[in-house]
C-alpha cells in the first residue's frame, strides 16, 4: 500500500503528462476567490489545490476519468462508448457527473463554482476542451471540479467570513 504522499506525487505527474500543472489550476482558483479575498496569493491557491489533490477520493475520481480519456485515445473502448468519447457528445454528461465527486468535497459553493467554470472554461480548462491530439472528455471537467473544490476550500477557511451563533435552545 502506497502512502498518500506517493499517490499525490503520482497524481501530479499524471496531470503533468496530460498538460496540466498545479499552477494552471491555482490560476483559476485565484481568479475565483480574489474578488472576495484581497489578501489571497497564488501560493495559497496552489496549496489549496494540493490539499484537494491529497484527498484519496479526489485521486480516485481523477484516476478513473484520465484512464477513460487515455483508453479512448488508444481506441480501446467498446462501441458505442468509443464513438461517444471521440465526438465528445454534449449529452453524454458522465464527465460532469464524475467531476461532481470532486466538487462535493467542499459543499454547495464548489458546485456553483463548477457550473460557472464548466460554462466559461477559463485557462487550462479551455485548452483541454479544444480538440487536439489528446482526448480530454473527462479531464477538462475534472480540472474544473478540482479548481472549484480548491476555491471552495479557501472560502470555507476565510477568517473574514461571517460567523453566526446558534441561539440557546429553551
Amino acid at each position: 500500500m502506497r502512502g498518500d504522499e506517493s499517490l499525490l506525487s503520482e497524481m501530479e505527474n499524471w496531470l503533468l503528462s496530460r498538460g496540466v500543472t498545479v499552477g494552471d489550476v491555482a490560476d483559476i482558483v485565484y481568479s475565483l476567490q480574489r474578488p472576495y479575498n484581497a489578501d489571497l496569493t497564488l501560493e495559497e491557491c496552489a496549496e489549496s489545490v494540493l490539499a484537494v489533490l491529497a484527498k484519496r477520493e479526489v485521486q480516485y475520481v481523477l484516476f478513473t476519468g484520465i484512464a477513460l480519456d487515455e483508453l479512448a485515445e488508444r481506441k480501446l473502448l467498446p462501441q458505442p462508448l468509443q464513438a461517444i468519447m471521440e465526438a465528445d457528445e454534449s449529452l453524454y454528461g458522465v464527465d460532469e457527473t464524475l467531476a461532481l465527486g470532486i466538487t462535493n468535497v467542499y459543499g454547495m459553493i464548489g458546485l456553483t463554482s463548477f457550473g460557472y467554470l464548466d460554462k466559461v472554461k477559463p485557462g487550462i480548462i479551455r485548452k483541454l476542451n479544444e480538440k487536439g491530439k489528446h482526448v480530454h472528455v473527462f479531464l477538462d471537467d475534472l480540472i474544473a471540479g478540482l479548481a472549484a473544490a480548491a476555491s471552495a476550500r479557501i472560502a470555507h477557511k476565510d477568517p473574514k467570513a461571517n460567523r453566526y451563533q446558534i441561539p440557546d435552545v429553551p
